[in-house]
């Protein structure tokens, strides 16, 4: 089986948007409160953000205020940094989120695939991004790699082009079945998990894509949706090593700008400065969010420019299973969870007849398979 990353062309097709470097200008801007000083300087002024702007531009470039039209290409856009799927359903939920006419049986849509992403986590991206989640957090230290090219030799040996539920694969080789996720990284293994069951996995040939190229393509991704951004943020969501990341970050120097934020210096993508500026548009009434989704699968301080009070933040991330949060009028205002089809709302404060309107109708839209009757919603208040 060839090694990852073998064959290597270009990155250009896996890009929807591609990305040109602008030279520097300005002072000599270093990551000092949120990051390190070592690397990333760039001769650039820093750009002053506001909480506003940044909620506002990670909604619009997440299409949380708008849903997008029906189709592939919007699918793609909707999976731009990825879809978390360890909970059931959840990339379908964030799927419905986004784009219109999401139907139950979408997130099997023949231009997704499921595999084991960042962090070694179920996802839902896009097909020809395959590459970007998997090889693009292949291990830099020689025997984290020698790991997971080692790994998926033996399952590709072991498949042979047939399919394989994870815990029987695991038996065949004499390992616990959670230790075949380390040959995700390769690009070489796919899932399918519908949360009922276990994964069935299969292997693909290997992307002949440089690995190095992939790894900044991820970090491209990671940026645009999460940014403003820190080479220690991206590393800890992408499940790489810190010096990874600031490794990324130094190689995309050239199309970064520094920005400070109320939770402290960042970097964005130079490109979407015009976006951060540009006058937020209106916000949708209601979504619901799964489990997991893009829009609060934050760390340390982005926590808190999202959700302010300390005490709605430790509701949301829990320190087990999160619930789903509730966006109306493009704030967190509460927390969502479901049993069967009983959808229970809790508001971290008092909204008004149109706002619980909009709440309702979301939970009642909720594309959900198998369920018996429609979805009943209670108001936890």
């Amino acid at each position: 089986m060839p090694r990852a990353g073998a064959h290597v062309r270009g990155v250009d097709e896996i890009l929807l948007l591609p990305l040109t470097d602008h030279a520097p200008t300005g002072q000599v801007a270093k990551l000092t409160d949120r990051g390190s000083s070592r690397r990333c300087d760039v001769t650039r002024s820093r750009l002053d953000l506001t909480r506003t702007q940044i909620l506002a531009f990670r909604r619009h470039v997440g299409a949380l205020d708008q849903r997008l039209p029906r189709g592939r290409r919007s699918l793609r856009r909707a999976a731009w940094a990825g879809l978390q799927d360890s909970m059931p359903r959840a990339a379908l939920l964030s799927i419905h989120a986004r784009v219109e006419g999401t139907e139950p049986s979408t997130w099997e849509d023949p231009s997704l695939v499921q595999l084991w992403g960042p962090r070694y986590g179920a996802y839902v991206v896009a097909a020809r991004d395959l590459t970007v989640f998997s090889l693009g957090r292949l291990p830099d230290d020689a025997k984290g790699r020698r790991v997971a090219e080692d790994q998926a030799a033996r399952l590709h040996a072991l498949l042979g082009g047939t399919r394989m539920t994870y815990g029987e694969a695991g038996r065949a080789l004499g390992e616990h079945p959670n230790r075949l996720r380390y040959a995700a990284p390769t690009g070489t293994v796919l899932i399918r998990w519908d949360g009922a069951r276990q994964p069935t996995i299969w292997t693909v040939p290997p992307p002949g894509v440089d690995p190095n190229e992939a790894r900044l393509e991820l970090a491209r991704r990671y940026l645009h949706v999460f940014g403003p951004a820190t080479p220690e943020a991206f590393a800890g969501w992408a499940g790489i090593s810190a010096r990874g990341g600031v490794a990324a970050f130094d190689a995309l120097r050239r199309s970064l700008t520094p920005v400070r934020t109320p939770v402290g210096d960042a970097w964005i993508l130079t490109p979407d400065e015009a976006t951060f500026r540009a006058t937020p548009g209106p916000t949708a009434s209601a979504r619901l969010l799964p489990s997991g989704d893009a829009h609060f699968l934050l760390q340390g301080d982005d926590r808190e420019l999202l959700v302010p009070d300390a005490d709605r933040r430790r509701a949301l991330w829990t320190p087990r299973v999160w619930p789903g949060g509730i966006l109306v009028a493009g704030e967190v205002v509460g927390t969502w969870r479901r049993a069967e089809a009983t959808v229970t709302v809790q508001a971290w404060r008092r909204l008004s007849r149109a706002a619980r309107d909009a709440v309702e109708a979301e939970a009642e839209s909720l594309p959900l398979p198998g369920l018996a009757g429609r979805i009943i919603v209670r108001w936890d208040d």
